[in-house]
């Protein structure tokens, strides 16, 4: 029985790079795991890694090149068009070979990708073993069964089986490392720069309605377990593993949801992490799980920077629609600890929410000067479909279907204008450091300021559309020139940041 062999097509593309071919690719470690459960089952498997969307003769020769037995399609939302088409193409070319697809969207609307022309079946829910099953019933029986759980089935006549879904993996020492061969790590973003990304964790305890993790929690009958870490030492095995792999690893990036999710894990794992490892890192952390003695913790272990959720500003609009209850005193706070152990933050941000207006959204621009951050990343919301803030999007009655899929203002609202919510995006950074800059001054010097400029940005005077329209082209050059320095100088990069670390441990 020769073994089955399972080609990954991975979409590392969004609709604004879909034609640039010279943009870097990311790690996937759902698919590295998912490739090693199916190596040690005696499988091959390759990786068809498209960092740009091909035209229909390059995606099926790279295809045929492959000689694959199935094609398995990870599909993210906003890949949905450009899978769709290549899976068409497969359909139109090569009919006989069977074509899966798998994580985000398929887990949250199984029927709808499905329903795509080409599709012959979803895996729901992880990967791995439902993928093992359905390369093992090839290999042994010579057909693929269809009564394997986590997996919906298309029948030639149109029927669908939808088989229950199993129970998560509960316990991820079990599963191998993830296939460190799979990914070409030096042309990764992260490779470039000498950085290698972990995950050492999958899953998170919290239920953020702009998140599919409430969602796909729900998919799974022990979902009480979803959230969950390799105990400290095979996370520590694990980190070895990959120093080995990639000897000039000079930086780690934790891409765990949430780092300090749990309290005793997190004061087991920091420990050994600096007796063994000690590697710069950054990770993602939540604000209302922090402390003093946390942050010390962080410092010593060798975090240089934290990437953590603010979203809004406004406390009344973060706990009603958001379902995060956190305190803006304590985000403050913490953000004074993280500078005073030289760490650097970077907070997440959202604007254009539902029921959000321009004035709402410079609270969370306010929010962040007063905290006095480093790094903001100010994303437009996107309504992800089976998400809670969908719903509350659509009985506000924001979600437009005439709008453009690829608009990146997906909502209408009366209240907060699509150049509102791009002005905001693209000043996001500016108009903090403006806020920054008066939250110093003395408090009757700066309550006059603040009120000033308040009003000069919220003037319906003010051309914030030709305002956006600039900074989004100022903000194009500066991406397009980073991603040439990375890519070209990686050095130099790697030394201007190795310059700014070594500042702030001063």
């Amino acid at each position: 029985m020769s073994p089955v062999h399972f080609l990954m097509v991975y979409p590392d593309f969004v609709e604004e790079t879909k034609n640039n071919r010279n943009v870097p690719g990311n790690y996937s470690e759902g698919l590295a795991s998912i490739s090693a459960v199916l190596k040690e089952a005696g499988h091959t498997v390759s990786l068809l890694h498209l960092t740009y969307m091909p035209d229909r003769q390059e995606f099926l020769s790279r295809v045929r090149q492959a000689g694959s037995d199935i094609v398995g399609f990870s599909v993210r939302t906003t890949a949905m068009p450009f899978v769709e088409a290549m899976a068409g193409w497969l359909d139109d070319e090569l009919p006989d070979l069977y074509v899966t697809c798998g994580s985000y969207h398929p887990t949250l609307v199984p029927d709808e990708v499905l329903a795509l022309r080409g599709v012959d079946n979803v895996c729901i829910g992880e990967g791995e073993y439902p993928l093992r099953d359905l390369c093992d019933s090839l290999r042994n029986e010579g057909r693929v069964r269809t009564d394997i759980p986590s997996m919906y089935f298309k029948l030639p006549d149109g029927t669908v089986i939808r088989n229950q879904i199993r129970p998560l993996i509960e316990d991820l020492d079990e599963l191998p490392f993830p296939d460190l061969d799979l990914f070409d790590y030096q042309n990764l973003r992260t490779g470039r720069i000498h950085t290698a990304m972990v995950m050492v964790s999958r899953g998170c305890l919290f239920s953020c309605t702009y998140c599919g993790n409430s969602q796909f929690r729900n998919v799974y009958p022990n979902r009480k377990k979803y959230a969950r870490f390799r105990s400290p030492e095979n996370a520590i095995r694990l980190v070895e593993r990959i120093l080995e792999k990639q000897p000039d690893t000079q930086y780690l990036e934790f891409r765990d949801a949430i780092f300090n999710m749990y309290e005793d894990w997190f004061y087991e794992f920091m420990p050994l992490y600096r007796e063994k490892i000690h590697l710069p890192f950054n990770c993602n952390l939540r604000f209302d799980l922090m402390d003093e003695r946390m942050v010390q913790t962080l410092a010593q272990g060798g975090c240089y920077m934290i990437d953590i959720g603010l979203e809004s500003g406004n406390s009344e609009m973060r706990s009603q629609y958001l379902h995060r209850h956190m305190k803006n005193d304590h985000m403050i706070e913490m953000t004074r600890w993280l500078r005073q152990y030289k760490i650097t933050t970077c907070t997440y941000n959202i604007v254009g929410l539902p029921h959000e207006t321009l004035s709402l959204a410079l609270e969370t621009v306010k929010l962040n000067a007063q905290m006095d951050v480093d790094r903001v990343i100010a994303n437009i919301f996107y309504p992800y479909p089976m998400t809670k803030l969908y719903d509350i999007a659509k009985e506000g009655g924001y979600i437009d279907p005439r709008v453009d899929p690829n608009d990146k203002v997906q909502l209408r609202q009366p209240g907060f204008s699509r150049d509102d919510v791009l002005y905001i995006s693209y000043r996001f950074l500016a108009l903090m450091k403006k806020y920054r800059a008066l939250y110093a001054l003395s408090e009757e010097r700066r309550d006059r300021k603040i009120a000033a400029l308040d009003k000069k940005i919220l003037s319906p005077l003010r051309p914030r559309a030709l305002i956006w329209r600039w900074e989004a082209a100022r903000t194009t050059f500066s991406r397009r020139l980073k991603r040439l320095l990375s890519k070209a100088a990686p050095a130099v990069y790697l030394k201007l940041r190795n310059r700014r670390i070594r500042a702030l441990k001063k």
